[in-house]
């Protein structure tokens, strides 16, 4: 058998591999998913238009022009055509022209924040229908979702009834995460202390997956969900469920699950307490902390003056997780004020005394002018020796939040 044919039989394996591939934003199950894929192929169909003849004429050029046929024609004094130079900048300028008609109409049409106003390309949203609403918070690393309307809250698991339209508020406890459902609409930031939104309508039934499109973690290649589309009357009795089978879910209950973890399983919550996805958003679930809310009221009459000094420990947020003993989601060991994975301290973070490469009697040397008997910045520098003042090693960055 011939070694090429041998080589295309070799190929073959891959069109089997390549089954298993799912194109999920080409196959949408929702209105905004499938005006997203017709963007996509609309703008892509545009450029090819211009990327097709530019790479057919590159081949055509270099094969009818090569060395060994000395058929074609050959002028060495050539150097201008109008007509070649119209074509070459009137059919990318239209193109240019077009994409930019495309973007501006879409960019108001697929708002995430516009309510809807069709459930399809055939059907446009009967008057007086009411969006189904649904509170998202990304955790570390999982999803809550609360459904005020209903008064029930889940975990890993999100229900929506088919040609209903969805409104989705979405905040984040912890790091910035992406909300994700592909065949649902596009993705949507989740921000600690900041709601964005989401307003789509799921037309199939099914079960889709969700996901953090963001990285944010250890476990955030496990941060999945799924989404389920169902009928009325399917959607009516999962609600049932949940309120048969759930826990009632308050503040402690929620403070417990906000810590991380990973592979959560699904949750269901009978009773949600009042305000709580309100306080999840202010950043004030803990017991004793200022809201932002209320911060911001206060600032917007002035400030609080003097006595905002006492206020100070009620808008810490962030050093919870250090105090419980659970790692923080931060990068670094200084950030997340916990001890270090490694028993050597990372090279910046040394005092100088025991860095290498440091000359104890070296004198720290400033480009452009000289400050001499005077702090730098009007900041004490520590001595050429490691030292303060008092003889001892200054502190560390890594060591500041201990």
């Amino acid at each position: 058998m011939p070694v090429k044919t041998l080589r295309t039989l070799a190929l073959l394996p891959l069109f089997g591999l390549l089954s298993g591939c799912n194109m999920v934003l080409m196959q949408p199950s929702g209105d905004i998913a499938a005006r997203q894929r017709d963007l996509i192929l609309a703008s892509t169909g545009l450029m090819l238009l211009i990327i097709i003849p530019v790479i057919a004429f590159t081949l055509l050029f270099a094969w009818r022009y090569r060395v060994s046929n000395t058929k074609a024609e050959y002028d060495p004094d050539w150097h201008h055509s109008t007509q070649l130079e119209v074509l070459i900048w009137s059919a990318p300028l239209v193109i240019v022209i077009a994409l930019g008609a495309l973007t501006w109409i879409s960019t108001h049409t697929l708002d995430p924040y516009r309510p809807l106003s069709r459930l399809d390309a055939d059907r446009p949203l009967p008057a007086g229908v009411k969006p189904l609403s649904v509170e998202v918070v990304a955790l570390d690393w999982k999803w809550l979702f609360f459904y005020p309307d209903q008064g029930i809250a889940t975990v890993n698991e999100l229900v929506a009834p088919v040609d209903v339209p969805i409104s989705f508020k979405i905040t984040s406890a912890t790091v910035m995460n992406s909300f994700f459902i592909p065949a649902l609409a596009g993705q949507i930031y989740a921000m600690a202390g900041m709601e964005t939104k989401l307003h789509a309508v799921i037309n199939k039934a099914g079960t889709y997956e969700g996901l953090s499109a963001n990285y944010s973690g250890s476990g955030f290649s496990r941060m999945n969900f799924k989404f389920h589309g169902l009928d009325q009357a399917g959607f009516d009795q999962w609600v049932a469920k949940v309120k048969a089978e759930g826990k009632p879910l308050d503040r402690q209950s929620y403070l417990a699950l906000e810590k991380p973890s990973e592979r959560e399983p699904v949750r269901y919550f009978s009773t949600v307490e009042n305000g709580l996805y309100s306080a999840v958003l202010n950043m004030c679930a803990v017991p004793g902390k200022m809201c932002m809310n209320e911060m911001m009221h206060i600032d917007a009459m002035g400030g609080a003056g003097k006595e905002s000094h006492g206020n100070r420990e009620r808008l810490e947020y962030d050093n919870r997780y250090a105090e419980q003993g659970v790692e923080a989601p931060a990068a670094t060991v200084g950030g997340s004020g916990r001890e270090s994975h490694s028993r050597e301290q990372p090279e910046g973070m040394k005092p100088k005394s025991i860095a290498p490469d440091v000359k104890p009697d070296s004198a720290p040397e400033h480009s452009g002018h000289d400050h001499a008997g005077h702090d730098h910045a009007g900041h004490g520098g520590p001595a050429g020796d490691g030292k303060d003042s008092k003889g001892s090693d200054p502190i560390a960055p890594g060591q500041l939040n201990r």
